[in-house]
């Protein structure tokens, strides 16, 4: 009896004796593998660590994949080791435990492979998916994310109970989801977890659909017994004859067609007497009659036969092609198809909507950027070439602010009503030194503004050099609005658009609920009658002029959050504010708008359908303006009063 009791202890004991060493023994039964693995060779290693349950797998996968693993020459056992200056330090890989200090050449150091290393890697993100640590649990599953296989379902799936952060979960989920789809083995699951894809527009989630509906193409003499997607017809957009006779040549064993060079080939090479196959040299220009020489050669067997497009006729005739699915459940490629479909759908409109927000952004852009020159052209009707500059003087205003304030957001809020003043005046300053000279004469207005304009790019290079100068935006203004995967705006544009609607309405109350905006729309509109009400029209063209020019200087600050600030920075949106102006309506703020919109809407649609050659958006463009002023040549919202017909 008590030597029952005792055996029966010696068992009770027995696993907890063995665990320490249960690691490295289970490591010398795969002790070659180990010691020497390949990319073949290490699957059975890996799943017997896996399936072993012991907690020092996951730290010990670690070690062999980043070469830290070394057997000992003498006896094949592991270590885990550490220099020191007498050697190599052994650390027990089951305990940790560190033990003797032993000669460099009497260990051998483990070095998998690219191949090997990167199977660890898959079996190590079973246990990472786990791990306390969030950012490991984070790339364990971007790492599923990047190659979806059918044996991370089960592993995924048991830990998203456990997963504690609600966006990481959500991944898990969606990855679940996507494993299901494509690799479940139940069929009603695999059905549900498609159509759960019905509201996924993200590029992964297409791309499951688009694996589970991969097909190939195959001929056939009979209806093959196979999950059918559709019958191909040669000669559709599918399938060109040429290429359907194709599979036939190289899947089927057809004789190859005969090529034009191969027919040319054949005859120079069966030339007899000045002819070749009985036609005569001269005669062979003509395709007819080299094709009758060609068939001539092949009755008697020096060529090959040609075939025919007859011969095509004959063999689409007894032939079929057909398009079937690899994947063989026709109720799991049915559901992804209508999914597709739907999603199809809803990719189509979000990219609509998305093409919008960037038109309106653009169109946003250009308004600040020409509601200065609306106003200053359709009060004073100077065509002012060095409105540009104005722009290109906010955004140096800007770069300036930040080498002295360099707290971002502060910066900004500075470099706004800095950079207003300051173009203000310089605008004030140009109207009084060159443009009060000549009103009434614009070629030579044209002129002398153009001459400014190349006279304030040269400053600028002379003073802040040839080099794009940063204007940095504050951190909030950092990233995107994400809508979802189709549709999405970065916040700066977000900000151009507020700030442009924030200008509109100051624009709108300083022109209708104030005295200058009162006096600006009589001068606007007759500037005698106004002269003959006491109004000074010098003093409200020069007070016009500044307020266009600070608006300038405002853009060129917007502008620059987003484009290296240059000395040419005006000059590329110069262009695009006359055209605005001229589309919108002289002088009319909701003309500018109008203009801006138009404008904006129909360069994004034309570098939609054409975005690989920005510059033909330009060109369409301005044909297109040149094709409206011709049938509305005073612009969507025409100007009224006296000055409208001047």
């Amino acid at each position: 009896m008590i030597r029952i009791l005792t055996f029966a202890l010696a068992l009770l004991c027995l696993p907890v004796a063995l665990f320490a060493q249960d690691l490295q023994s289970l490591l010398q039964t795969h002790q070659k593998v180990v010691a020497k693995p390949s990319r073949k060779s290490v699957g059975p290693v890996l799943d017997a660590l896996v399936n072993s349950g012991l907690p020092q797998v996951p730290g010990f996968l670690e070690q062999w994949q980043g070469k830290a693993l070394y057997v000992r020459k003498e006896d094949g056992v592991f270590f885990y080791t550490s220099k020191g200056s007498e050697g190599l330090t052994l650390i027990d890989i089951s305990s940790g435990e560190t033990s003797a200090t032993v000669d460099a050449k009497t260990m051998k150091q483990v070095k998998p492979n690219g191949g090997v290393r990167k199977a660890i890697g898959a079996a190590l993100v079973q246990f990472q998916l786990s791990d306390p640590n969030i950012e490991r649990r984070r790339k364990a599953v971007e790492s599923i994310s990047q190659k979806l296989d059918a044996s991370q379902i089960a592993p995924l799936k048991a830990s998203v109970a456990g997963e504690k952060d609600a966006a990481l979960k959500l991944r898990k989920e969606r990855l679940t989801g996507y494993l299901t789809a494509r690799f479940g083995t139940d069929s009603a699951a695999r059905v549900a977890a498609i159509e759960a894809l019905n509201n996924d527009l993200s590029v992964q989630g297409r791309a499951v659909l688009s694996q589970i509906l991969e097909a190939e193409l195959v001929a056939a003499e009979t209806v093959p017994d196979a999950n059918l997607a559709e019958v191909v017809t040669p000669g559709s957009s599918a399938l060109s004859r040429e290429a359907a006779y194709e599979i036939l040549v190289t899947k089927h064993g057809f004789p190859p067609r005969v090529s034009d060079n191969d027919i040319r080939l054949a005859l120079e090479a069966n030339v007899e007497g000045g002819k070749a196959g009985g036609v005569p040299v001269v005669q062979l220009d003509d395709l007819q009659k080299r094709e009758l020489a060609y068939d001539t050669l092949a009755a008697r067997g020096l060529v090959q036969t040609r075939v025919s497009d007859a011969d095509l006729d004959r063999a689409f005739g007894e032939w079929g092609f057909y398009q079937t699915y690899l994947e063989d459940d026709t109720a799991v490629t049915a559901a992804a198809r209508e999914v597709q479909k739907t999603i199809q759908t809803k990719v189509s409109l979000n990219q609509a909507a998305d093409l919008g927000l960037d038109a309106i952004s653009l169109a946003s852009i250009y308004f600040l950027a020409a509601v200065g020159l609306a106003i200053t052209f359709g009060v004073m009707g100077v065509i002012n070439m060095a409105h540009g500059e104005f722009i290109m003087l906010g955004a140096y205003t800007g770069y300036v602010v930040q080498q002295f304030i360099t707290n971002y957001t502060l910066s900004l809020v500075v470099a706004l009503p800095l950079a207003f003043a300051v173009t203000f005046a310089a605008g004030v300053a140009m109207e009084r030194l060159v443009i009060r000279w000549l009103y009434n004469r614009p070629l030579e207005t044209l002129l002398a503004t153009f001459g400014i304009s190349v006279a304030l790019q040269q400053l600028a290079k002379n003073i802040f050099g040839t080099q794009a100068r940063p204007l940095t935006s504050p951190g909030w203004l950092d990233g995107a609005w994400i809508i979802n995967d189709v549709v999405q705006i970065s916040y700066i544009r977000i900000a151009i658009f507020v700030l442009a609607l924030l200008f509109l309405g100051l624009l709108l109350f300083i022109l209708n609920k104030t005295r200058l905006g009162l006096e600006v729309r009589a001068v606007t509109q007759n500037p005698r009658m106004a002269a003959s009400m006491g109004i000074n029209p010098d003093k409200i063209k020069m007070m016009t002029f500044g307020l266009g020019s600070g608006i300038a200087g405002i853009a060129g600050v917007a502008i620059g959050l987003f484009a290296k600030v240059t000395s040419e920075i005006g000059s590329d949106y110069i262009v695009q504010s006359f055209m605005t102006v001229v589309v919108g309506g002289v002088g009319n703020v909701w003309g500018t708008l109008a203009g801006a919109t138009m404008i904006g809407v129909f360069q994004k649609g034309v570098e939609w359908m054409n975005p690989s050659n920005t510059l033909a958006a330009q060109t369409y463009m301005i044909l297109f303006i040149i094709l409206f002023i011709q049938f509305r040549p005073k612009g969507i919202i025409a100007l009224k009063g006296r000055a409208a017909g001047d």
